[in-house]
């Protein structure tokens, strides 16, 4: 299997911080990291203009990581409601998804792409959920997700207290 060497503009998950130079997937490279401006491909003349842009290059990420931090503090304690119909077992008809989310998180007045809303699995049932949103490769905030059937139902799923929180017993 043939590999390609990129430079990662960028911190990614699992491969790299900035200025690795990573063997990866040519598909990977050609229809992601490429087009989203997250890596160059490794010949000379890239590695070449990467040590000439490096300071500034690590002077951006840090600029953007700062402006992340400070959206994911105000961001800690959101909690989004998302009306829903269910059946009476609460399984939904239909699921939720990184979309739906992200338009929620629009209507709170933040701008976050579906892409960014880390769901391990498609939410299916109603109650509430603990979402990863991953604002900057080294920035995620986690938000409170309730989903009811109607806004009273969602009140009082806000309001309940876990069982096993301190000073409950």
């Amino acid at each position: 299997m043939a590999y390609a060497k990129v430079i990662l503009l960028q911190r990614v998950a699992k491969l790299g911080g900035i200025g690795d130079v990573v063997n990866v997937r040519p598909g990977f490279a050609r229809n992601y990291l490429l087009p989203q401006k997250i890596a160059l491909r490794a010949n000379e003349e890239n590695l070449k203009y990467f040590a000439d842009k490096k300071s500034q290059i690590e002077a951006k990420n840090s600029e953007t990581r700062l402006d992340a931090q400070e959206i994911a503090e105000k961001m800690k304690d959101l909690s989004v409601v998302l009306i829903r119909q269910a059946s009476e077992k609460g399984h939904l008809y239909g699921s939720v998804t990184g979309r739906d989310i992200a338009a929620a998180l629009k209507d709170a007045g933040f701008t976050v792409k579906a892409g960014q809303i880390n769901l391990n699995s498609a939410v299916k049932l109603l109650g509430t959920y603990d979402i990863f949103v991953d604002l900057h490769p080294e920035v995620s905030v986690s938000i409170k997700l309730v989903i009811a059937k109607s806004e009273e139902e969602a009140q009082q799923q806000r309001q309940q207290i876990p069982v096993d929180s301190p000073g409950s017993a």
